[in-house]
């Protein structure tokens, strides 16, 4: 329950744009979902996508099988209430990742920017690695996102694991193909900057 109560804290005490990884857009989520060429109705599922715009723009665009995980309840209100009435088109989940059971084999993508480098655990991580391998579809895709080896320490207070596009692999293992990598600054509402990893892998059939 403390990382939980944690990131309640979090997204009652302060707004969703004035944390460090607050994004107007999730431009670059965006364009390695777009470069994926997916039907309209591929389920994808934002995994701690609780205060994130990613699942508006997916709206925009069409996208009609949808999913949003989080731990917080708090941030996934935050996006309930802005996206109005189409919240209805989206299933909602408040869990922890390394505890839910999802269904199997039900998504064609999975999008993570900025839960794993949280798990700072080998048995945190075999959870996470777990639940991708049985909610993930034969072929699917996933989308993650970890600060880079160049970046913070911490985030909101808690350490991290930062990742090499090689390490990040390692961990996920011979089960996933890495397709495509790539490092981002991520500009903050404050001013600094923190260097991400963005990497594509694809489940192996």
């Amino acid at each position: 329950m403390h990382k939980k109560s944690h990131w309640e804290t979090v997204y009652t005490t302060k707004d969703s744009s004035d944390v460090s990884w607050f994004q107007p857009h999730a431009v670059t989520s965006l364009e390695f979902i777009n470069r994926l060429n997916c039907e309209k109705s591929a389920a994808i599922i934002d995994v701690g996508g609780g205060a994130s715009t990613l699942v508006d723009d997916l709206l925009l665009n069409r996208h009609t099988n949808l999913s949003v995980l989080d731990l917080s309840g708090a941030a996934l209100a935050t996006t309930k209430k802005r996206i109005g009435e189409n919240s209805a088109n989206v299933e909602w989940i408040e869990a922890d990742i390394t505890e839910v059971t999802l269904p199997k084999q039900q998504f064609d993508v999975w999008h993570d920017r900025a839960v794993f480098h949280f798990l700072t655990t080998p048995e945190e991580r075999s959870a996470y690695i777990k639940n991708v391998m049985h909610a993930l579809k034969p072929h699917g895709h996933i989308i993650i996102a970890t600060f880079a080896e160049d970046g913070p320490e911490k985030c909101s207070g808690l350490p991290i694991v930062r990742y090499s596009a090689e390490s990040l692999h390692a961990e996920f293992g011979e089960h996933f193909v890495l397709k495509e990598q790539l490092h981002e600054t991520h500009k903050t509402p404050f001013g600094t900057t923190q260097e991400f990893v963005f990497c594509h892998f694809v489940k192996k059939g």
